[in-house]
């Protein structure tokens, strides 16, 4: 892993530890434009919620799309005489995961620019 095992920690552990470091850094430093007056008079975080929940979209597009070509492509190693319809399953599995990821991101930019 990326990860030296200098501390004795376990590495998801560590990992745990560095990710949430690295959002503490950057909320620390995100502070000034939290606090500029932008003049509307007020903050209602529907950009940081939009970004919250694009970033998440994308997260989970990514693992989800990740474990179906993994398991696709295992069970066409076990049983190569069915990779064809094997295949198949996959692109429409893979086409309704992008249709609703799609979907979650036109939601996110709506409510983005929502004033």
């Amino acid at each position: 892993m990326w990860l030296d095992n200098l501390s004795g920690e376990k590495e998801p552990m560590k990992a745990i530890r560095w990710f949430l470091t690295a959002i503490g850094v950057l909320l620390v430093m995100a502070l000034p434009t939290f606090a500029a007056d932008s003049g509307s008079g007020a903050f209602y975080g529907n950009a940081l919620g939009a970004g919250l929940g694009a970033a998440l979209t994308i997260i989970g597009a990514g693992l989800g799309l990740g474990k179906i070509g993994a398991a696709a492509l295992e069970s066409m190693a076990r049983q190569p005489e069915t990779a064809g319809r094997i295949q198949t399953a996959m692109l429409i599995i893979a086409a309704l995961l992008e249709g609703v990821t799609f979907f979650s991101l036109i939601v996110c930019i709506i409510m983005a620019f929502k004033s």
